[in-house]
This record gives C-alpha cells, structure tokens and sequence, in this order.
C-alpha cells in the first residue's frame, strides 16, 4: 500500500503499545583504505566497517547508522522521514487497526496502572476487570512503585492470541487485592470513533485517521446510519492526519457516482495514475458535508478535495495542513522502515494542494502551522493566505485553490478566544479524561446504576472548571479558563459521559455546541 500520511494522531486513552542496514557492512584492511572518485554507493558502507573496527572507543554503530539516515532524509522533504523500530511498532499496529493484548484503557496514576474503562466485550472486561481497579502484577512482574518503560508494560500486557495473563488487581472500591487470569485476544484499534444521527436526517461520522480497517469501519457505519434514515451526512475530519491514501480512496468511492475522479497522482517520470470512482457507492445522492482543520492532512485532504471538487458537497471549517505527498514504506529486517516520497497527489480539478517548502528545512515547513494562530486565520477567512494564480475550477465552474491546504466552502473559525488556541486542543488530549477519572475515583459508587440521562440532570460540570484550572497548573499549564468557561465545562460533561457510559455519549455532549456541526445544520 501507499502511505500517505503527515502524522498519525494520539489515540484517546490508548493501550496500545507501542538502524538501518545499508547493504552489507564491507570488511577492509587496517591500513589506510583508498576510495574511488566515483564509488559514492559504498562509501558510507565502508565509513561505518572503518569506525566499527578501528575507532578508538566502543561505539553502538547501529545509532551511528540511524543518525546517518535521519540526516540524509532531513536534506530531501519533510515528509521523508526513518523510524526507528521503536516508533514503527506503535505506528504499524496503529494503522493495521488491531492488535492482540488484554483489552483496557489506562494510564499511570501515583506510580499504578489504573484501568480508566475496559474495552467492551474485551478479555478484560469479560474477565470482570472494572472501572478504577489497579494492575499491580503481570504475572509475576511488578507493574507498580518504579518507572517502567512503554515498551516493557506493554509486552507484559500483550502477547499471542489466546495466551494468558494473570493480573494481580487491587479494587479500591472494595479494599480488596485479588488475583484474575485473563486470556489474550484480538484488540480493534478504530479509525472511526462514532456513527450517531444529530437529527431525524442528519447522521454523523467521525473518522480519526485513515488505518487499514477504515473502508470497512465507514461502510459498517454507514449502513446502520441508513437504516436510521440518514439522508444527509457529516463526516469528521479534524484532527485526522492521514494514513493509507487507499482508504480515502474507499470512502469517496461510497459518495460519489461511477467514474468520477477522486485523485491523481504524479511522479518524477510524469507518469500520471488516475483513481475513479466505481459503481458500488452506498451514498451518492444524499447531502455531504466534510468537517476540516488546521491539522487535517494528506488522506483527509484527498477525500475533502474528491467531494470538493466534484461538487458532491460542502466543506466547513479551517484550511487543511497541505501535504500532498504521497510516501511508500521500506521496512527492513530490524524493524525500522524509512517512508520516502515518491509522488505528488492532485484533486480532482488539477490541484497540487502540498504547502510550499525548502529542502532541508522542516523546522520553518512546520511553523507555517503555528504562523496560522499569529496571522489570525484561524478566526478569520480573509487572512488566509490564498495565490490568485492557483485558482481551479470544479465540476461546476465554482473556483477552488491550491498551493496549501483545503479551502473550507464555508468557514468556521476557533471557538476559543484569540491568544487562547492552545486550550482547543488541550481540551481534545488525554489530560480532561486524567482529570475526570481522578474526580470519579473520589467516589464511583455516586454513579452505579445510574442512567445517562438521570447523569445529565445530576452532573454540574461548571463546578468541575475551578478544579481543572488547578489540575492544569499542577501539570504545569497555566492558564485562565474565565472566559472559555462554556467550553469547558462541556468537554467535562462530555468525558465524563465517556468514562460511564460510551463514545456515543461523550459525541452527543460534545457535538452539542460543537460551531462546526450548527454551522451545517444552518445550511441544510
């Protein structure tokens, strides 16, 4: 497969776990070694046998290796990157879309595992893991007190299918320290966190990133939202850096009709390869619109511009990343893989949508990004910074641009007050869910039992606010919430429906107010 991706998003509360060899290392003389004006190939070969035999010090010459290839990429796009097999673990299984493990989410509370929430229908939760409890022991290995690495507590918790664990678990709840065996199994890892319908016709999709199971995941979701009478549709790209290009290539092909062009690609022979649409599309004549940010990428951007410019849809929100880059992987025997660019991708209309750059220089490609919140716009649309001489046509005659990045249809700028935009995306990571479950840890027992909406009449978020200010500083971001006070108290309200019930809860609070969705539902 292609990949095509400018980053793989964090995974909320995830469990997940997550050297180059160039040719083969040429063994030469003690003496001086000589080298031909020409032989450019092996020089680095024999640069690496030279320092491995003969340097002076003992050198782990396989980081020597990395550094070397991280260099080399550095001076070619910012796109073309080595990962070390450390990261290309997480990062494959990420993108595989499952992997085999005891099925909770957690993290690290005073120096213990604490299980935030069980995956449904996982081993863990069918073993009787609860919400709260703490895992003390794998086995025998000692889980609690020290600092462990990634790595090594999540090999302790995964393994082979149907290979088990035991977990020595305390239940706070009940004072009791207790011994479970838990069998191993196949753990999903969706790219799509939600399928719910906003109204009698309007169904909602939210897409994380672009993994190998995408296509299925959207066409799953898809179907259940039609036997709901969906008639018109918002799928979520925000936040989504990317993945597979293929995927992308799947979804549009659920909405638009036989033998549109969904993308086109272009490598450095010219050879242009062409992507249709075919006849099996599930939503081609329902409405469509595509929601976008500042940190939409790659695969996001392909499915955003199919439905652009062919006119299947409108596109709300803020200007994508721009990376039109398409890379394919080289994986290699150690686990490590460098992904390397090896063509551009155009929209349909004939758009290079890849923001400019410099060989050599991803530190200034990637504070374009950070330049959007000082030029202000994020919060408005004639800041953007748009080329008349990149200006295309679509289907219809409407005008489009390249150059960098999706042009929303219709803007919708950041909720946040202006000099406030780290708290948008602070919002959406892990630290509101630490919080909550810190607050829920307190007394669980408050909630047992309860429905969803006796929870909503019951819970006042806004007394929450103060706290999480504090529980902010304490991790070290300062900063006052006074004026975002809405804004936060609805992210708490929508984790803490999360934590007791499921995403589809969490996704009604948080949609609510959300000014992307009421934009499109002013519209349709």
């Amino acid at each position: 497969m292609k990949i095509d991706k400018a980053y793989i998003p964090l995974l909320f509360f995830s469990c997940v776990a997550i050297g180059i060899v160039i040719g083969g290392l040429l063994n030469f003389p003690t003496s001086t070694a000589s080298l031909s004006k020409n032989d450019y190939k092996s020089k680095l070969n024999k640069l690496i046998n030279f320092i491995d035999n003969e340097y002076v010090d003992d050198v782990q010459t396989d980081s020597i290796v990395d550094l070397t290839v991280t260099n080399i990429l550095a001076n070619l796009d910012p796109h073309s990157v080595y990962v070390p097999s450390s990261e290309q673990v997480a990062v494959a299984e990420s993108m595989k879309g499952d992997f085999v493990g005891i099925g909770v989410n957690f993290y690290t509370y005073n120096d213990t595992i604490a299980v935030i929430k069980p995956i449904a229908n996982g081993p863990a939760e069918r073993a009787g893991i609860l919400e709260g409890d703490r895992i003390l022991y794998a086995d025998n290995f000692k889980l609690f007190g020290k600092e462990i690495k990634n790595e090594i507590l999540y090999s302790k918790l995964k393994g082979e299918k149907d290979s088990e664990v035991t977990l020595t678990i305390y239940r706070k709840s009940e004072k009791r320290r207790f011994k479970i065996k838990v069998r191993r199994d196949v753990i999903p890892i969706k790219s799509v966190d939600v399928a719910i319908m906003l109204n009698k016709n309007t169904g909602y999709i939210k897409i994380n990133r672009f993994a190998e199971t995408t296509g299925q995941e959207f066409r799953k979701a898809l179907s259940n939202l039609k036997i709901e009478g969906v008639n018109s549709l918002i799928i979520d790209l925000r936040e989504n850096g990317g993945g597979f290009m293929e995927m992308a290539v799947e979804v549009a092909d659920e909405l638009l009709k036989d033998k549109e062009l969904i993308v086109f690609t272009k490598n450095k022979k010219g050879n242009i390869d062409k992507t249709f649409a075919t006849q099996k599309g599930d939503f081609e004549t329902g409405k469509v619109a595509i929601l976008i940010d500042e940190n939409s990428a790659s695969a996001s951007e392909i499915l955003a511009g199919a439905i652009q410019d062919n006119d299947r849809g409108l596109v709300f929100g803020r200007r994508s990343f721009g990376k039109g880059l398409v890379q394919r992987e080289m994986n290699f025997d150690d686990g490590s893989a460098v992904r390397l660019t090896i063509a551009r991708y155009y929209t349909p209309s004939g758009r290079s949508i890849q923001k400019p750059y410099v060989k050599g220089d991803s530190e200034e490609y990637y504070q374009e990004s950070e330049d959007r919140f000082e030029s202000g716009e994020l919060y408005e649309k004639d800041k953007i910074k748009i080329a008349d001489s990149l200006k295309f046509k679509t289907k219809k005659g409407r005008t489009v641009y390249g150059g960098g990045g999706i042009t929303p249809d219709i803007f919708v700028p950041l909720e946040v007050a202006h000099g406030e935009e780290s708290l948008e995306y602070i919002l959406q990571t892990g630290i509101v869910g630490q919080f909550v479950f810190e607050q829920l840890d307190k007394n669980r027992d408050q909630y047992k039992g309860m429905s969803f909406l006796h929870f909503l009449t019951k819970i006042d978020s806004d007394l929450y606010v103060n706290s999480f200010e504090k529980f902010l500083a304490k991790s070290g971001l300062e900063m006052s919430l006074t004026k975002n006070k809405a804004l936060v108290s609805r992210y708490i309200t929508a984790e803490f429906s999360r934590q007791l019930f499921g995403e589809d809860e969490y996704y009604q609070i948080v949609l609510k107010e959300d000014k992307m969705i009421k934009k499109v539902l002013e519209k349709q």
